[in-house]
């Protein structure tokens, strides 16, 4: 199913208690989510290990992932990540004062 959200900066909560995730396009290849998060991190002892490979790019706030080998990357406005599959990592922190919103787009090599 297919969705289409023409303004990515546009309708964004103040605040929210769990970080926002819109899917905007999948196919059976591909899938895109508009992420908003409003100070949210990953629980310190939980780590993503997703089958597919991801491409974030922060549109607006700032946010830090942090790798499960201790690296870690800060994304501000116009900052993108390659997070291939399996590489276990978390969202360190975002912006608690204004939204960061991400850009994602999740694949497989299937």
């Amino acid at each position: 199913m297919m969705t289409f959200h023409p303004r990515l900066l546009q309708d964004l909560p103040a605040s929210l208690d769990a970080e926002q995730v819109e899917e905007l396009l999948r196919t059976p290849e591909l899938r895109i989510e508009r992420i908003v998060s409003t100070g949210q991190a990953s629980p310190e002892s939980f780590w993503h290990d997703q089958e597919e490979h991801e491409w974030v790019l922060v549109l607006s706030g700032c946010a830090r992932l942090r790798y499960q080998d201790d690296n870690e990357v800060e994304l501000g406005p116009g900052d993108a990540a390659f997070i291939p599959a399996r590489r276990k990592h978390q969202v360190a922190w975002t912006t608690p004062d204004e939204p960061t919103v991400w850009l994602a787009v999740f694949w497989s090599d299937r």
